[in-house]
């Protein structure tokens, strides 16, 4: 029964790891377009939103920016991994809303570990000069964790089962 289940959901699974390697995929390609097309410090101006090259070499907010970039890269990449393996095992219980969640988190998760391993920290270009400098990577996180928790508060708990049944 249980590698049944398990043939089951590798279609959604599937699906799931493509959309987060397509977001992966998409944020590398506009990072790289940026660090092709701007110097540090140079900034386009779109209104609300600016684009400007930088590279954070910590984490969200810069955060740990002081520590080696390996130290950076692994604590990174083992939350990730953890991450993923848990997602990996919880996504067949979400409902889409909580799905389009974890893919955003995940996709941004792996897009700015990706972007890390150069060892020069990841690439921001996102300026409103009011908040530190992001990305779209940061944008699906953070957008991912929004779904999550709106998703969770959407589905009802599942009712214990019984015993004997």
């Amino acid at each position: 029964m249980r590698d049944q289940e398990t043939k089951a959901l590798l279609p959604l699974r599937a699906l799931m790891a493509l959309a987060v390697a397509g977001l992966a995929l998409g944020d590398l390609l506009v990072k790289s377009a940026v660090v092709l097309t701007m110097g540090q410090g140079q900034l386009w101006d779109l209104g609300v939103v600016n684009v400007r090259l930088a590279y954070n070499t910590g984490v969200a907010f810069g955060l740990g920016a002081t520590l080696s970039p390996w130290i950076v890269l692994a604590a990174t990449a083992a939350i990730v991994a953890v991450l993923a393996v848990y997602l990996y095992r919880a996504a067949p219980g979400f409902n889409r809303v909580s799905r389009a969640g974890a893919i955003l988190l995940l996709g941004g998760a792996v897009g700015n570990l990706v972007d890390r391993t150069d060892g020069s920290g990841v690439v921001d270009y996102l300026h409103t000069g009011w908040f530190p400098t992001f990305n779209i990577a940061d944008v699906f996180v953070t957008a991912g964790v929004g779904l999550l928790v709106v998703g969770s508060i959407r589905t009802p708990a599942l009712a214990p089962k019984e015993e004997g049944r």
